[in-house]
């Protein structure tokens, strides 16, 4: 009876380690995208940056007739896609005219620039 309650009881460990396990892996994929606004005081853009991946779109408000409006959204276009895998992060500029956002890799320190171009969201290549 003894090694029963011994057997049970390492079972119970063993489950709770694994939902731990479980909720911590699943914590750690909501971060996977950042959000940030335009600086530009006057645009309703927001960038979305995957993290490890540095694939970066945009979407927006838009009017539509008849309608209580859109979402508009710009998919990655040149420079814009996935790059090499690493962590990146935005930043905004503080020039209130500015439209576009960097995109920076913290692993390496080296930086873009990327805006909507045309459709689509493009980034210059990156630079230190």
């Amino acid at each position: 009876m003894r090694w029963a309650r011994g057997f049970f009881g390492r079972w119970k460990l063993l489950a709770l380690a694994g939902l731990a396990l479980v909720a911590v892996s699943s914590s750690g994929l909501a971060a996977n995208y950042e959000f940030l606004a335009a600086p530009e005081t006057d645009l309703n853009r927001v960038y979305r940056l995957d993290r490890a991946s540095g694939e970066i779109g945009a979407c927006q408000y838009g009017l539509k007739e008849a309608s209580i409006g859109v979402t508009l959204c710009y998919p990655p276009g040149e420079g814009a896609g996935p790059q090499t895998p690493s962590e990146y992060s935005l930043i905004a500029s503080r020039h209130e005219r500015e439209g576009g956002v960097f995109r920076i890799d913290t692993r390496t320190g080296t930086m873009s620039i990327c805006y909507v171009l045309n459709e689509s969201v493009v980034c210059t290549p990156p630079a230190k």
